[in-house]
């Protein structure tokens, strides 16, 4: 039974993008919580150690390897959560990449990469987990589920150099909130998390001329931790039932 320390008790949670970052932090505070988390992500290694980190402290976690990009994957992902843990409480859409660069002779790889991660992938997990939510938001015993997109500052704001990876980050956010007008007198939360500049891997896949030019703009901020995220994360989906938090845009306090 649920209890003040563990408001998560009996639902299961779904991170995607869980093998590092925000998403692992996500997970171990769910899991914290109370909640059984279903890891997915493409890297099993690493999902495997995050699995055994939280079963060692008494937690229920699952690792699903799979590459969301691809529907019949991300459809494979809901439906192990549910066939291993039983139901699907929450949806924390995580997974994603920042592949940055003026758009005059970009990569256009990069590009379809960032739509197929940020996008299809984000549109597929959720098409796929909506039934489950629908269904835990009338039977399980708070009576409310969660989905959660993350997003990005760029999801509200362009700069020169980012212009693709702004327009997937926009697109989640529209996309986020015409599902939420959609299912919120459902109960089914749909929220969206705008983290600013955050101490993750994100950034380390880019070109060697982008990394030097984060460098040079970020090099010294203390930027936010993945836990800072997973925290803003875990304060939504612990809401009472009459409580929805649709937006949370988040900074470092010296980003302007």
């Amino acid at each position: 039974m649920a209890t003040a320390d563990r408001p998560l008790d009996q639902s299961v949670a779904l991170v995607t993008g869980a093998s590092s970052g925000i998403g692992a932090a996500t997970a171990v505070s769910l899991a914290a919580l109370g909640a059984k988390v279903a890891l997915v992500a493409r890297r099993s290694d690493r999902l495997q150690e995050l699995a055994a980190q939280l079963t060692a402290g008494g937690a229920t976690a699952v690792v699903i390897t799979a590459d969301v990009t691809k529907q019949a994957e991300a459809d494979r992902a809901v439906a192990e959560t549910v066939a291993q843990l039983g139901r699907l409480d929450t949806l924390i859409n995580n997974a994603g990449v920042m592949l940055l660069g003026p758009v005059i002779d970009a990569p256009v790889e990069e590009w379809e990469r960032m739509v197929q991660i940020n996008l299809l992938g984000l549109l597929y997990c959720t098409h796929a987990a909506l039934p489950h939510l629908l269904h835990a938001a009338e039977d399980s015993p708070r009576r409310v589920a969660d989905l959660v997109n993350i997003s990005s500052v760029a999801g509200r704001e362009t700069r020169s150099g980012s212009g693709v990876y702004e327009a997937t980050k926009h697109g989640v956010g529209a996309f986020s909130d015409a599902l939420r007008k959609e299912i919120t007198t459902r109960h089914v939360r749909v929220s969206l998390v705008e983290p600013g500049a955050t101490a993750t891997e994100l950034a380390s896949h880019n070109r060697p001329e982008v990394l030097d030019a984060l460098q040079q703009r970020f090099g010294r901020m203390e930027r936010l931790t993945a836990e800072d995220i997973a925290d803003v994360i875990a304060f939504i989906v612990t809401r009472p039932r009459h409580v929805a938090v649709n937006e949370v845009l988040i900074r470092p306090t010296d980003q302007e």
